[in-house]
């Protein structure tokens, strides 16, 4: 298995690196740990099997809330197999939230608890 961090690009998008240890990750001005990024990481990327997303709550129809950059609402591919899973803590499965045209949905949420399908 590969694993891809995000990293945000200086264009205001999202660039990829590989991660293999804590020790690689850098701070960033914006107080983030991120991977160095890569051209071979970027190529990647958008044929994951599986994409966790952050979020600050996502709701039962699959809407997720996250921080307003719109970062991994402009990077996941239209049409990508991949599952897209939001990270969030129990209490941040919500029965709606507000959201807009343009937001992706993900496909389940993971918490503490377990994997919960959304949008089901």
């Amino acid at each position: 298995m590969r694993v891809l961090l995000p990293a945000v690009a200086a264009d205001g998008g999202l660039r990829w690196g590989p991660f293999a240890d804590w020790s690689q990750l850098v701070t960033t001005t914006m107080g983030l740990l991120e991977p160095s990024a890569s051209p071979e990481a970027d190529a990647d990327a958008p044929s994951a099997d599986l994409v966790l997303v952050p979020a600050l709550a996502v709701d039962r129809a699959g809407h997720r809330l996250g921080r307003g950059g719109g970062y991994f609402d402009r990077w996941l591919p239209e049409g990508s197999s991949a599952r897209i899973v939001a990270v969030v803590y129990d209490d941040e499965v919500l029965d709606a939230i507000p959201h807009e045209p343009h937001d992706r949905r993900v496909d389940a949420a993971l918490t503490p608890s377990g994997v919960i399908p959304l949008g089901v």
